[in-house]
C-alpha cells in the first residue's frame, strides 16, 4: 500500500465551503482521476482518506493537508496533476509526496494566519496589538454545541504584529493587516477568537468582516519561533533513498571484488 501526502487550498469564494463539502468533491476528483484508492473494511467501505485539521468554513488557507493510501504505486507529481484538474477551481492542489515517515498530524502544532481588516488604521491596529499581547489572559467566548465557553485567547498566540498593506495590494481606505501564529491547543484558538480579544482588551471592531487566510501550518520551532513545512521529512527521506540504495550498491560490488 503506498500512502500520498497532498497539501491544498482553498482560495476565493471557495472559502466558504464546508469541510463536508470539499470531502464530497476530492472524492468525486479521486473518481474522475481513477486513483486506486485502498477502501476500509466492514459494511460501508469508503476511500481512505485521512484528513488533518481543516480550516474553519469561511477562512481561506495555502496549507490544508490530507493523506490518501493507494492500493497500486503511483508518481506523486502526476497523480497531483490528475487531481488538480478534477477539482474546481480555488480548491487546488499545490503539492503532492510519498509518505515515507509517521504522524503527519503529529507535526501540525500551530498556524501561521494573516487577517485583513479593512476599514481599520494600521496605528490603530498596532495600538491593539501591544495591549493584547501585554496582557497575561485575554479571556473570550464562544458558543459551542454545549453552550457558551469562557477560555483564554492569549495562551495559544505564539506572536502577533500589524502591518499596513503591502505595495502590490493598494486601497482607498484604511487597511491593517494582522499576521499571526496560533499553537493548535485545547479548547482550539481560532482566528475569530483573538479577533474577539482585540476587542476586549483595545475595543478594537473592524467594520466589515475580517478577510481570514491560513499561510502554513506545521511543528512550531520554540527557539526560531517560525512554523516548519510539515512534508519536508518525506521529501528528504524521497531524495535519501536513491543515495542509500547507490551506496548499497557500491558496498556490495565491492564484497563480490573482494
Amino acid at each position: 500500500m503506498q500512502r500520498i501526502r497532498l497539501r491544498y487550498t482553498k482560495r476565493g469564494r471557495l472559502r466558504f465551503t464546508s469541510h463536508r463539502d470539499f470531502q464530497r468533491a476530492f472524492e468525486r476528483a479521486l473518481r474522475r482521476a481513477e486513483v486506486p484508492m485502498a477502501y476500509s473494511a466492514g459494511f460501508t467501505p469508503h476511500p481512505k482518506v485521512s484528513y488533518a485539521n481543516a480550516a474553519p468554513t469561511g477562512t481561506g488557507s495555502e496549507a490544508e493537508y490530507l493523506e490518501i493510501a493507494l492500493t497500486q504505486t503511483r508518481d506523486p507529481q502526476k497523480l497531483r496533476e490528475l487531481l488538480d484538474e478534477s477539482m474546481p477551481v480555488g480548491l487546488d492542489i499545490i503539492e503532492a509526496v510519498e509518505a515515507r515517515t509517521s504522524g503527519l498530524a503529529d507535526r501540525l502544532t500551530a498556524s501561521v494566519w494573516e487577517l485583513r481588516l479593512d476599514g481599520v488604521a494600521p496605528e490603530d491596529a498596532e495600538r491593539a496589538v501591544d495591549a493584547f499581547k501585554s496582557a497575561d489572559t485575554v479571556e473570550v467566548q464562544r458558543r459551542t454545541k454545549n453552550g457558551m465557553r469562557t477560555f483564554d485567547a492569549r495562551g495559544a498566540v505564539a506572536s502577533l504584529e500589524a502591518h499596513s498593506p503591502q505595495a502590490d495590494r493598494p486601497t482607498d481606505q484604511p487597511c491593517a493587516i494582522l499576521r499571526l501564529v496560533v499553537r493548535h491547543v485545547t479548547p482550539a484558538v481560532r482566528p475569530d477568537d483573538v479577533l474577539s480579544g482585540l476587542r476586549a482588551v483595545a475595543d478594537l471592531a473592524p467594520p466589515v468582516a475580517a478577510a481570514v487566510t491560513r499561510l502554513a501550518q506545521g511543528l512550531f520551532d520554540e527557539e526560531t519561533g517560525t512554523v516548519t513545512d510539515p512534508l519536508a521529512p518525506d521529501r528528504e527521506a524521497v531524495t535519501a533513498a536513491p543515495a542509500d540504495r547507490t551506496g548499497a550498491a557500491e558496498t556490495a560490488a565491492a564484497k563480490a571484488s573482494a
